[in-house]
């Protein structure tokens, strides 16, 4: 397995409020507009499962397999051209707001590790950065 992980990231929220929205794939919902179509597609989720399909890589199906209350979310693929696993983990901070960093752990031969890492690794320093900027009322 090769771990990617996102550089610890800052939210001006609680742990608790962070864990309740991150926990709970249908609040992604609200984030469907902001979702670029002509490049995510077949878009959806409920409480425990998002799929959707993204061009030039196929269709990819996760579901959230252990909540740890307001410390970690586990994930896993369920359909994935690269089945890959992924942990939010989240700390109090001294001023109550929530530190967070995000691992992923994907199976990669070395000949597409050698191609795709440089994306993974800024897939999930992106992906760390668009939920420290998510509202969490």
């Amino acid at each position: 397995m090769t771990s990617f992980e996102s550089s610890v990231k800052t939210i001006p929220a609680s742990v608790e409020q962070v864990f309740r929205k991150l926990s709970d794939f249908s609040n992604l919902e609200r984030l469907r507009d902001k979702i670029p179509e002509d490049k995510v597609k077949k878009f959806s989720c409920d409480t425990n499962n998002c799929s959707f399909s993204i061009n030039g890589i196929g269709n990819i199906a996760i579901r959230i397999v252990e909540r740890e209350p307001n410390k970690t979310i586990k994930l896993e693929t369920v359909e994935s051209p690269i089945p890959f696993y992924l942990w939010v983990q989240l700390l109090p901070t001294p001023d109550g707001n929530a530190a967070m960093k995000i691992t992923l752990r994907a199976e990669l031969n070395p000949f597409i590790k050698g191609m795709i890492s440089p994306q993974l690794q800024e897939g999930v320093n992106k992906l760390a950065e668009v939920i420290s900027f998510m509202s969490f009322d």
